[in-house]
């Protein structure tokens, strides 16, 4: 049952990690890649995508190829628990532009205590406001870093 768990962890980071060097990728192909004086700000992030997508892609097919060796079926509860809250953290960073961090990290985190937690709204709603106001009275208040702004204006 653990080799089994494993594997299916295998192949849900592999997939999850593929999906992440390929945003990598498209936001590197944003940036400058070369500059007079050098490389630029999307040299290494378009690297950095590259091997990621690689190594994901790697370990993909290794797990499928001993998927179909073994004959076993993919157990699809799991494997959409984890997708689902990989979709559900690039949904909260495709959202820290438009409604700024603090507002999408605590929807990430009412997402992740509700659904996948099971625990009551209530209480989802409580941690996410705590968590958020927590993020927000450290790196805002207490070291004066500047978090990203949403058009509420926090």
């Amino acid at each position: 049952m653990q080799d089994r768990t494993r594997n299916l962890g295998d192949l849900g980071s592999g997939l999850a990690l593929a999906a992440l060097g390929t945003y990598v990728i498209v936001q590197a192909l944003q940036w400058d890649y070369l500059t007079p004086e050098g490389p630029g700000a999307g040299f290494f992030p378009l690297w950095y995508g590259i091997a990621m997508l690689a190594l994901s892609a790697a370990l993909v097919v290794s797990e499928l190829r001993r998927r179909s060796s073994r004959g076993a079926a993919i157990n699809w509860r799991p494997l959409g628990r984890a997708l689902s809250t990989w979709l559900a953290l690039a949904a909260a960073v495709a959202l820290l532009k438009p409604l700024g961090f603090v507002i999408s990290f605590a929807l990430l985190t009412f997402f992740i205590v509700a659904v996948m937690y099971r625990r009551p709204l209530k209480i989802a709603a409580l941690v996410a406001l705590a968590s958020a106001a927590g993020f927000f009275l450290v790196f805002r208040l207490a070291l004066g870093v500047a978090l990203p702004i949403g058009f509420l204006g926090f």
